[in-house]
């Protein structure tokens, strides 16, 4: 005959298992770990098939800015011109335009808003271009979703899909930098980093959701000026709230993504 609490001695493992296995379904599904791979991916490509002689990646490379700090998954150093890549992972249509605010993924008929990439990835642009001294033409923005995803719009050649991404960096072949200028890039780039470690990107978050939070205040990212609430009277997002540098108009800075609707 069984001994039903000696075969419940037996399983006191089970419960923690459970609890284990839930954690982890927990976390692959999380955003933070999709990105996470999402980058892993692109990185890994990147390897194979851009040579490292001619092209130096740098990832997850975090810069402090008037307004606090951007971090940029990916940049690639070369002759033929400073490439800066946003990755997304997702799954989906993906429906937008180069000068839409928001995106739409759509999923199993749901769907869910996100900032326009090209917006996302042009404070990194920006804020590159101004920690380097280069001319603009020399720094290439880029957009590579990674995960199983379908463009349901038209797309600029500069948003990819897959290794789409590393087709449109080796499209560039006329040389912009000499190879001692791309060796002295490399070092600026390194050097003005903040330390990639746990405490940079705990603090990165945190300043994300202060941006989020209507009642936090803003600086400038251009200027570091205080940003003040404005009204836009004109162009498609007339009668619509945006946040601007309080120095305007000497400082005619704003923050990209952060148009509101007015109630």
């Amino acid at each position: 005959m069984i001994d039903v609490n000696e075969a419940l001695r037996q399983l006191w493992w089970l419960p923690t298992l459970l609890i284990a296995v839930a954690v982890i379904a927990t976390v692959l599904r999380s955003s933070w770990f999709k990105g996470i791979l999402g980058e892993a991916l692109v990185r890994f490509a990147a390897k194979l098939a851009l040579p490292a002689k001619t092209y130096h990646g740098i990832h997850d490379v975090t810069l402090p800015t008037p307004d606090g700090t951007t971090q940029i998954d990916h940049i690639f150093v070369s002759r033929f011109g400073i490439f800066v890549v946003e990755t997304k992972n997702m799954k989906g249509w993906i429906i937008g335009s180069e000068k839409q605010p928001q995106w739409t993924q759509k999923r199993f008929k749901k769907s869910f808003k996100f900032q326009n990439p090209l917006r996302q990835n042009y404070k990194h642009v920006k804020t590159l271009e101004a920690a380097l001294d280069v001319p603009p033409e020399v720094i290439q923005s880029v957009v590579v979703f990674s995960g199983e995803s379908t463009f349901k719009s038209p797309m600029p050649v500069n948003v990819t899909r897959g290794v789409g991404y590393i087709r449109y960096i080796k499209s560039f072949r006329e040389p912009v930098l000499p190879d001692s200028e791309v060796h002295q890039v490399v070092a600026q780039i390194q050097s003005g980093r903040l330390e990639p470690s746990r405490e940079t990107n705990r603090k990165h978050v945190q300043q994300l959701k202060s941006r989020s939070n209507p009642q936090s205040e803003r600086k400038c990212p251009d200027c570091g000026s205080d940003m003040v609430l404005r009204m836009a009277k004109r162009g498609p997002n007339a009668g619509n709230q945006f946040w601007g540098c309080s120095a305007y108009p000497k400082c005619k800075g704003t923050n990209p993504g952060q148009t509101c609707k007015t109630m």
